[in-house]
């Protein structure tokens, strides 16, 4: 078996190197959309998921929690206890800021000194981030215009928001949009060049030769399937290091985390792949369904549109799109140096995904012309 799975692994990687369409498509599309969608792309934030903690508990900050939430921006998602807690609701991304209401915030106020709140912002989308940072600074304003009344010669104070951007203290967008870059180039290579693989055997009439040897499925499948996969391991290096090169983006992560991400998720990518080839009569169709499945996970991956900000319908779709688990990954890889602890739903999903998809390929997979 390891004999014959060989003997088609080197067969693919001679036809591949070959092919100048196939030296093309590794080349210049993935150089190409690094340099388009390295830069910003601004997106709108309609609601705010935000997590309060409250350590002084008076009806001071309760007015101010009011104020959050009757804003119609912000939704109290969460109510922290311990430092612990807010790490873990910033780490996970399940909220996108926590505002803290420091002990001695009443007695401040009415002692008539400047009272501070601050706010801990999730940074990793440098837009969103910055939107959030606006709108939390506007709403303290408002409230501590609204404090500001004169009372004899007394004026009531000034609150000041502290804000600290986490994981993207500047702010620069690039640092969120590279990652998304590598998770859509790896996931456009792998798929694109596999749909391609078993249907050109038909089209160059090598179908037949195939069919006389004892090659089975499985092997057929595993020995087109790994030289694609060196392809897209070898995008996600390259990628990574133009993103560190080039745009400076920080990479805070284990590169073994990257790795076994970008293994488990190859294993979808490809499945996706030669399931289309399997099911397509010419190239054409291969790369016409290759590019409709593409378009479609890549505007439910994350990307470009927060899947927060989808619509509820529309966002349960996204769970049965791998290529969102995957931009997860990447990024806290990148951007918040997430472990397997933190990424271990994600790296599930893809590892039952990948082998739904791969058991259908081979047992699609019919060693005879349709």
């Amino acid at each position: 078996m390891l004999m014959r799975t060989y003997e088609i692994l080197l067969k693919e990687i001679r036809q591949m190197f070959r092919d100048p369409k196939m030296r093309f498509l590794m080349v210049l599309p993935p150089i190409v959309q690094l340099l388009l969608f390295g830069y910003a792309v601004n997106l709108d934030v309609e609601k705010v998921k935000i997590a309060w903690m409250d350590r002084d508990l008076t009806s001071e900050s309760r007015d101010l929690l009011g104020a959050f939430q009757g804003s119609g921006r912000f939704e109290v998602l969460a109510l922290p206890d311990s430092e612990e807690e807010v790490h873990r609701l910033l780490d996970s991304s399940k909220v996108q800021g926590v505002v803290r209401v420091q002990r001695g915030f009443a007695r401040d106020i009415r002692r008539g000194e400047t009272a501070a709140v601050q706010v801990l912002i999730e940074g990793t989308n440098s837009n969103t981030a910055g939107i959030v940072q606006n709108y939390a600074s506007t709403l303290i304003a408002d409230y501590s215009d609204s404090l500001r009344v004169e009372k004899g010669k007394q004026t009531r104070p000034v609150l000041t928001a502290r804000s600290r951007v986490w994981f993207n203290p500047e702010l620069h967008s690039r640092i969120y949009f590279v990652p998304g870059v590598l998770a859509n180039l790896v996931a456009l290579m792998t798929i694109m060049m596999t749909a391609m693989a078993i249907v050109r055997e038909k089209e160059i009439g090598t179908m037949e030769q195939l069919m006389v040897t004892p090659i089975r499925p499985v092997e057929l499948i595993i020995g087109k399937a790994i030289p694609y996969a060196l392809v897209g391991m070898f995008n996600m290096v390259t990628i990574t290091t133009a993103a560190l090169l080039v745009f400076g983006v920080p990479f805070r992560g284990s590169v073994l985390v990257l790795v076994g991400c970008t293994t488990v998720f190859l294993l979808t990518s490809l499945g996706v792949g030669l399931f289309v080839s399997t099911i397509s009569q010419t190239q054409q169709q291969a790369q016409m369904a290759s590019f409709f499945i593409m378009q479609t996970i890549f505007m439910l991956s994350g990307f470009t549109v927060p899947i927060r900000n989808m619509p509820e319908s529309i966002s349960f779709l996204t769970y049965l799109n791998p290529l969102r688990y995957y931009m997860e990954m990447v990024r806290g890889v990148f951007l918040k140096g997430s472990g397997f602890d933190v990424l271990w739903p994600q790296v599930a999903a893809l590892v039952a995904f990948g082998t739904i998809i791969m058991s259908l390929s081979v047992l699609r997979f019919k060693k005879r012309l349709d």
